[in-house]
């Protein structure tokens, strides 16, 4: 039970509750005691960002951080004017719903036609080599980046590098360390690109401790999400994320290095698993509380 818990920086991250509506999820995690959402995009377009920042505002609640910017892969002109346009879109969006925090997801390689699917194989081998260079992928995100900085800027958003584990590499994000992002984020001022520490993307990493002090001393971590790494994996690995405790994740030690570096913000959790988007959203929403006061709070 959370009875007396201090969830004031407990942020429901809306993938958490896919089926609910902006409105649905911010009235149940206002009445839950929640401190923030966490929206996404798709879900902001639906009623637009303005009356999206209104019924979090009305609520009483904060937007902790706006899913998501990035795919910054592409390497022919179309393909580069199109994320761009995107990016800044998503950047006005940000803005308006009343967070600075845009979380950017960078992207896969060229090969790979759309998350989870099976990779082009061009028969010219220059083509299918191109396709696969994870070192000129990389410095496109970087180029990327250098581009829609100052536009962040301009608009009082941070950029927020999301590194995500190693198994999404080829379809979703080249960036699988907090190191790496770290790295992408250094040319810029720290109120300009920042980085996320998701637990369910990090937890593996034996460089952890060092690079979450590194991105503490750098002031980079504009947010700390949490949810648990779950066996066996889902048929699609993006759904096997779950409940706080109910995987491998060491949340107390990991919130406590995040905790050192002085980081006050919201703590997200974001979830993505069918058997939890298909029970009903309270019950989610006070299970998720439930698993916070007791698994994350504790050591902020």
């Amino acid at each position: 039970m959370t009875s007396g818990a201090d969830l004031s920086r407990l942020s429901l991250n809306t993938a958490t509750t896919k089926l609910l509506t902006v409105t649905e999820a911010v009235d149940g995690a206002a009445r839950a005691g929640y401190g923030a959402v966490g929206l996404w995009r798709d879900r902001v377009q639906e009623i637009g960002a303005d009356k999206a920042a209104k019924v979090v505002a009305d609520a009483g609640l904060r937007v902790s951080s706006l899913c998501r910017g990035g795919f910054l892969t592409a390497s022919d002109d179309a393909g580069i004017a199109s994320a761009l346009e995107d990016n800044k879109t998503a950047i006005v969006e940000a803005a308006t719903v009343g967070t600075s925090d845009l979380v950017f997801v960078v992207g896969g390689l060229g090969a790979n036609p759309g998350p989870g699917e099976p990779a082009r194989t061009p028969l010219d081998p220059a083509e299918r080599d191109a396709a696969r260079d994870i070192v000129a992928t990389r410095q496109r995100v970087a180029d990327r980046i250098g581009d829609l900085a100052p536009f962040a800027a301009e608009h009082g958003v941070r950029i927020v590098l999301e590194p995500l584990h190693p198994m999404f590499a080829a379809d979703r994000a080249v960036v699988s360390t907090l190191g790496q992002a770290l790295d992408l984020a250094a040319p810029h001022p720290a109120d300009v690109v920042g980085v996320v520490v998701d637990t369910y993307h990090v937890w593996w990493d034996p460089d952890l401790e060092a690079q979450v002090a590194r991105a503490g001393a750098e002031g980079r971590i504009a947010s700390y999400q949490v949810c648990d790494w779950l066996l066996p994996l889902a048929a699609d690995p993006l759904l096997s994320r779950g409940y706080m405790g109910d995987g491998y994740v060491d949340f107390s030690t990991i919130t406590r290095w995040v905790a050192a570096t002085g980081y006050a913000g919201d703590v997200e959790v974001e979830i993505f698993n069918q058997q939890i988007w298909d029970t009903a959203g309270d019950v989610v929403i006070r299970t998720v509380a439930e698993r916070y006061a007791a698994l994350v709070q504790p050591y902020l």
